[in-house]
């Protein structure tokens, strides 16, 4: 192919949480990270994205493996750490493959909860932060929005959506099969982020007791709370939550856990050590796993929500592999697609667009040419040949000579998009299209 492409990654079937909290890009709310990999020599465009599940970079590059384990090094350095500590757990995939593992991973087809809503929205702010970092070119672009247009074709022409459930709501079903009847508990949410929220809501409906909220930011925990008739704390006084919860559901972003085991047995102590349900869903863990040692002290995290969300899986899997088929055909059309980036295929096609348009107009003025004689007509014919070929003739001579060009790809992506080489099925506004979800 004229362009190689690689997603270099590990996830949640691949890597455990210990793992995968340790090689995270959550704390990068500026791109810096973006900007770093991309910096790497033999990348061209690149993006990363960071989900409590997986970690990923998707990067247009050389070709080389070399490069391929610089960005791994990289990704060790970033993170202060060696390579032997992730190696085995990582994938690499590499063209038509990183093509359909990205369009599998929009739709949801390679998510731990099977058709989950939330993973487009993640990918689309990954991608955006790319773009405001200035790392994303002609093929990731067109790569990203091809996978949202396959995520589209996915949730609205299958049903793998239908009976979708979030991380958060398998949190709420995992409390009710360790606790039972929820209605008397009293609910403890910490942070106010997305998830967080996601958990509320799928709570709220099972419990009488008002909800605490605590967060960081109090102003932010006080909106959550005022959406969900509850109640807001500081975080200074998380521990004294802690004693009167019974259910406690973690989402924050903060990079070191936020419950540690010396304060968790004082909170214990001052309970008499009546029984708490912790649900850790955050990466990195907000809950150190020592707590988990702690009498009466009942922790899960989110690699263990895995069995809670096997179960009822077989409508989804049946409406998965319409999904699949649906991403093995728009993987065929993009990989079409980069086939043209060689400047000869448009080269020709530019050529035949523009004799179409002149045979078409000739026809068209057919009736008003009827009293040409043969000659007559065999000159028209000639002087329009010669006026296309004079227009395409700069045209043609740019591409060939950019054949070695660095930006040889913007140049041919320019020149389809100008002349409307190639049709997509794409509406063209949808091309700068991401915020739809």
């Amino acid at each position: 192919m004229s362009v190689s492409i690689v997603v270099i990654g590990l996830n949640h079937s691949t890597a455990p949480v210990q793992i995968r909290e340790k090689i995270t890009f959550q704390g990068d709310p500026n791109g810096s990270a973006t900007k770093s990999f991309a910096n790497n020599p033999g990348v061209s465009e690149l993006m990363i994205l960071s989900t409590c599940n997986r970690v990923e970079i998707i990067a247009i590059y050389d070709g080389n493996q070399s490069t391929e384990n610089e960005l791994i090094d990289r990704i060790a350095s970033y993170h202060q750490l060696d390579r032997e500590n992730f190696d085995d757990y990582l994938y690499i995939k590499r063209d038509s493959d990183a093509v359909r593992h990205v369009f599998r991973v929009a739709s949801s087809l390679d998510s731990m909860i099977l058709g989950e809503p939330q993973i487009l929205g993640q990918v689309k702010d990954g991608y955006r932060k790319a773009s405001e970092a200035a790392t994303t070119g002609p093929i990731l672009n067109r790569l990203m929005h091809r996978g949202f247009f396959s995520a589209k074709r996915v949730r609205t022409e299958t049903n793998v959506g239908a009976a979708a459930v979030s991380v958060a709501y398998v949190a709420v079903e995992l409390a009710k099969k360790i606790l039972g009847d929820l209605q008397d508990k009293s609910v403890l949410l910490i942070g106010a982020g997305e998830m967080a929220e996601l958990a509320a809501k799928h709570l709220i409906s099972q419990v009488v007791k008002p909800l605490t909220v605590v967060n960081r930011t109090y102003e932010n925990a006080c909106v959550l709370a005022s959406q969900l008739d509850g109640s807001a704390v500081p975080m200074n006084e998380l521990e004294q939550a802690l004693t009167t919860a019974d259910v406690v559901i973690t989402s924050t972003g903060s990079c070191d856990p936020i419950i540690c085991s010396p304060n968790m047995r004082n909170v214990m102590k001052v309970r008499r050590y009546r029984p708490i349900f912790l649900i850790d869903i955050a990466i990195p863990r907000d809950v150190e796993p020592a707590v988990h040692d702690i009498d009466g002290v009942y922790l899960y995290n989110i690699d263990d929500l895995q069995s809670v969300a096997s179960d009822n899986l077989g409508e989804r899997k049946i409406e998965a592999l319409r999904g699949e088929r649906i991403v093995e055909e728009e993987v065929s059309k993009f990989m079409n697609w980069t086939e043209t980036l060689d400047s000869t295929p448009t080269i020709i096609a530019l050529r035949e667009k523009l004799e179409q348009i002149r045979t078409s107009e000739l026809a068209r003025l057919n009736g008003k040419l009827a009293k040409l004689n043969t000659d007559e007509r065999d000159l028209v014919d000639q002087v329009t040949r010669s006026i296309i070929n004079k227009i395409v003739h700069d045209p043609i001579s740019f591409l060939k000579q950019s054949g070695k060009n660095a930006k040889r790809t913007d140049y041919l992506d320019v020149t389809q998009k100008l002349f409307n080489l190639y049709d997509t099925n794409t509406p063209a506004a949808g091309e700068n299209e991401i915020s739809d979800q």
